[in-house]
């Protein structure tokens, strides 16, 4: 049963009097439930027991905090039908995208209980003293990794169970030893009841400290008071570049700046050869089409930019990819507030001088459906215009024709930072495509020969995050087990007595 409560520190409670709705996308009609956003004083008791929590928790043994991970997740699996039918109300998504993210969520949960099962994860390092090296003599200096402290964690409004509540930013900051205290997309505060109710009953369970989870509802002021306040210390955001911005600057100017682990936006560039589009322009028109639009194209990783350079199959290319996009039935969006802006975001591209909207839906909408949308664009009128730059969160992409492989080049160079870039190619490719992948490399995070950008896949060799603005921090990935290094420091024990140690550096 819903409570439309907060939860602070395990305990279900409402101070506030400011109440809201979630919205149904499918019927575009606000669900039933009725729930009340966090006041400062909540927000202010969840970080004090967080910070209370964490004198407990950071020295637990990994062992048992990966029986909290596994709990976790069995309650998650607990919830059943209850969950599915909740998130499917509160996203628009269909039931088998409920049922896959929510395996993806449990799969990072027992893939993070599986790192700190053991101290592995932790880097130790040891240099053993040299009481007599000439001319001084060496201390005793033992290396490890230690948790920041409370997590403050921004659900996403495209993955509500994957990016949210009990998803990769919770479970790497859990398994590090950091409480975490959610801040519940709006959109789905339904969903992060639910799971926040399984993570309270896995921390029961298991004889977690109190404190070491909670979860408030609530929108901006919500999230201000959160980041501001001085026992939480570091922040973890999956959104737009608009709010993850805003977070990084709130957080830079703390008494004591705190570090803010955000992924935004990327359009995500794919550089597609002549000789690619030539050999096989049909099949790539098909396979992107699919890119596009799935998920209704709310996906971080959408193919939102296609760059080649212009031959005689180009124009033919561009057409049967409007074709086959516009063909794709249109999905509901999460939101009205995200159909606003898609549709704002794609006007605003499309009015640019030189921009030729080559295909567009055209048939029947229910009101918070998608129109596809491919457009087409030179590339010298690229160069000259910013705003065609910017991401279109939605099935929407826009094929940039060069001149030729300078021209290439000059636009990957330019554009801003991104999370994924993708070369189709032929092997007897004539395009210098060493240059083309150094120029990528610069620019992305993640880089795919022949395939798609949508879908990535949770392993450590996964990196998701990239350059600015496709996140706040190019060195870490939100995705794998690596992702536990966001919540974690170096420190350093010189000729500590054995006895003082933590008990991993002892040996």
């Amino acid at each position: 049963m819903i409570t439309g409560k907060n939860c602070i520190g395990g305990r279900f409670k409402a101070d506030g009097s400011v109440e809201f709705r979630t919205i149904n996308p499918k019927e575009n009609v606000e669900n039933p439930m009725v729930f009340l956003e966090a006041t400062k004083g909540e927000i202010d008791a969840a970080a004090e027991l967080a910070w209370t929590a964490f004198k407990t928790f950071r020295n637990i043994p990994g062992k048992q905090r990966a029986d909290f991970l596994n709990s976790i997740a069995d309650e998650i699996l607990a919830l059943d039908k209850e969950l599915v039918d909740m998130y499917m109300l509160e996203s628009g998504l269909p039931e088998g995208r409920a049922i896959g993210e929510r395996g993806r969520t449990v799969f990072q949960l027992r893939s993070f209980a599986e790192l700190v099962s053991n101290d592995d994860w932790r880097e130790n390092t040891f240099d053993a003293a040299q009481p007599d090296r000439k001319p001084m003599p060496k201390d005793d200096l033992r290396k490890t990794m230690i948790p920041l402290g409370p997590v403050a964690v921004f659900g996403a409004s495209n993955f509500p169970l994957a990016y949210s509540t009990a998803g990769g930013d919770t479970a790497s900051a859990l398994a590090a030893g950091c409480p975490v205290i959610v801040k519940g997309h709006p959109m789905h505060a339904g969903t992060n009841e639910l799971v926040a109710s399984a993570i309270v009953k896995a921390a029961e369970k298991t004889g977690m400290p109190k404190g070491v989870f909670s979860s408030i509802n609530g929108n901006v002021q919500a999230g201000v008071d959160l980041v501001n306040h001085p026992k939480v210390k570091a922040v973890g955001f999956t959104g737009s570049i608009g709010g993850g911005r805003a977070l990084f600057d709130l957080a830079a100017k703390r008494d004591e700046p705190i570090p803010v682990f955000a992924e935004m936006g990327s359009i995500n560039p794919v550089i597609m050869t002549a000789n690619a589009i030539s050999n096989r322009g049909r099949e790539l028109a098909k396979t992107y089409a699919g890119s596009i639009t799935l998920g209704t194209g709310q996906f971080c990783t959408n193919p939102g930019l296609l760059l080649t350079v212009k031959t005689d199959d180009t124009e033919g290319f561009i057409q049967e990819l409007a074709k086959k996009t516009i063909a794709i039935a249109p999905q509901t969006m999460l939101h009205p507030n995200i159909k606003k802006g898609y549709q704002k975001k794609g006007e605003d591209v499309i009015s640019q001088d030189g921009v030729e909207v080559v295909g567009e839906y055209k048939g029947d909408l229910e009101p918070n459906d998608a129109a596809s949308i491919i457009a087409s664009v030179s590339g010298e009128a690229f160069l000259k215009n910013p705003k065609m730059h910017q991401e279109v969160f939605g099935p929407f992409s826009m094929v940039v024709q060069c001149k030729g492989e300078t021209e290439l080049i000059q636009i990957i160079d330019g554009l801003e930072g991104q999370l994924t870039g993708t070369l189709i190619a032929e092997k007897d490719d004539d395009l210098n495509l060493a240059e083309i992948v150094e120029s990528l490399q610069n620019r992305v995070g993640r880089i795919i020969y022949n395939g798609v950008p949508t879908g990535v896949e949770v392993c450590p060799s996964m990196q998701h995050g990239g350059p600015y603005p496709a996140s706040t921090d190019s060195r870490f990935t939100a995705v794998g087990i690596h992702s536990i290094k966001r919540w974690v420091r170096p420190i350093s024990y010189q000729s500590f007595p054995m006895e003082l140690l933590p008990d991993h550096l002892k040996k």
